[in-house]
């Protein structure tokens, strides 16, 4: 049965994105220090920078690295984090991924400039627009996943809205150890997760929390 998978970083005092978004730091100057554990996975380093030399980490990170790639039909993400709101008027932009996304599968992009025409890239990944409800994106990225799950790729407003919208099964936080003191706010306006989701938690090696929220049967 196809579920709703969402992976987040979040800094130890709650927030999941910096300030000082530019092109050069799309997802703000703070992001590398978010992810840093994570992008120095094993796995991350194969599917992402296609290095299969075998470098990188190993342990939980790498493990949590494996699930996050494994099992999913189809991504939906803003159009922020595609890039539109970086790039608005540039018609052959494709993203931030190359010729060849880490994805692999169907990518719905919720943009309110939909419709736009689908770009097919190199390795599986096609990219399409929609400007529709986030349960009518949803069943659609649901069927062309199959009997995959769906994954919601962000960024931090996509899933917020998601979030409020009881859509997703499965949430998995990589929570840094660092504190940024700025940024976007996760939880606000959220409480109660841990009411309709099991909670479990678990220390990496390199000091990142995993803090995995799965749906209750029932809920």
């Amino acid at each position: 049965m196809t579920r709703v998978r969402l992976d987040l970083f979040l800094s130890l005092d709650g927030f999941t994105s910096s300030t000082k978004q530019s092109a050069e730091n799309p997802m703000g100057e703070d992001w590398g220090r978010l992810t840093e554990n994570y992008a120095a996975t094993r796995t991350f380093r194969e599917h992402v920078f296609n290095d299969t030399s075998g470098a990188g980490t190993s342990g939980v990170d790498d493990a949590y690295a494996s699930a996050f790639f494994d099992g999913i039909g189809a991504e939906i993400m803003g159009a922020g984090m595609f890039g539109l709101h970086t790039f608005p008027h540039d018609p052959q932009w494709q993203g931030w991924w190359g010729a060849q996304p880490p994805f692999g599968c169907p990518v719905y992009i919720l943009s309110k400039t939909a419709p736009r025409p689908m770009i097919p890239m190199e390795g599986g990944t096609t990219f399409h627009f929609r400007n529709a409800a986030l349960e009518d994106v949803l069943a659609e990225a649901g069927l062309a996943a199959g009997d995959l799950d769906v994954r919601i790729g962000g960024g931090v407003g996509t899933a917020r809205n998601f979030l409020r919208a009881g859509l997703v099964d499965d949430l998995h936080l990589l929570i840094a150890p660092i504190i940024l003191g700025r940024g976007t706010r996760l939880w606000d306006g959220l409480d109660g997760l841990e009411r309709t989701h099991d909670v479990r938690t678990e220390v990496a090696e390199s000091g990142t929390i995993h803090v995995n929220f799965t749906r209750k049967v029932g809920s």
